[in-house]
């Protein structure tokens, strides 16, 4: 960590990064690792949240700290294009009219998801956890993940504190169809520094 965050050294406070090689094909249904993590010291990223809810739900999500929070109206303007924000939470009843939005929020990664918390009637937890440190992660085509884990100016404890929470919610995460080796390599590295290698058992803090 000490190394990585000595090659920070833009004017900018660098995001802190991870990228884990698994041993698995996420092809297969039974090899997907997709799940969310809250960071115990949070990203250190303000994070701008839409909330797809109506009536309670949607005061819920306001007081919660929410960014944007609208039914139909939130879908025309996503439909047009106007995306202003990072993470998308839905209420399960919303689910037949944001899934008619797929093919916009699918290949942007908003889509709201029940496995990783964001289809939840519980919007008011969801939105504070999004807000404060909850990190997404997903297997990509290769098998690897990428993911910030904090910014170059938080201390080294807190980074490898966040680090060891991510590699946890991995670990938990392994699908039952993966075989041999979990982690294969892993390297952490700041936004313009070059990658660190690391050992895959230290990260693990159980």
């Amino acid at each position: 960590m000490k190394l990585v965050k000595e090659n920070a050294n833009t004017k900018f406070d660098e995001t802190v990064e991870i990228a884990m090689n698994l041993g698995v094909d996420p092809k297969h249904a039974d090899q997907v690792v997709r799940g969310v993590c809250d960071l115990p010291n949070g990203s250190g990223r303000k994070i701008r949240v839409a909330v797809f809810a109506r009536d309670d739900k949607a005061e819920e999500a306001k007081k919660a700290g929410a960014d944007i929070v609208g039914a139909e109206e939130l879908a025309e303007q996503v439909q047009k294009g106007k995306i202003d924000f990072d993470r998308c939470i839905a209420t399960p009843d919303m689910m037949p009219l944001v899934g008619r939005l797929g093919k916009i929020l699918g290949p942007r990664n908003l889509m709201p998801n029940p496995k990783v918390g964001t289809v939840t009637a519980d919007v008011a937890d969801a939105v504070k956890g999004l807000k404060g440190g909850w990190v997404e992660f997903r297997a990509e085509a290769a098998g690897v993940i990428h993911a910030g884990v904090g910014k170059a100016s938080f201390s080294d404890q807190a980074l490898v504190e966040n680090i060891k929470a991510l590699a946890n919610a991995v670990h938990k995460a392994k699908p039952s169809g993966a075989k041999g080796t979990y982690v294969k390599r892993v390297a952490i590295t700041s936004t313009m520094g070059p990658g660190v290698r690391i050992e895959p058992s230290s990260m693990m803090s159980v």
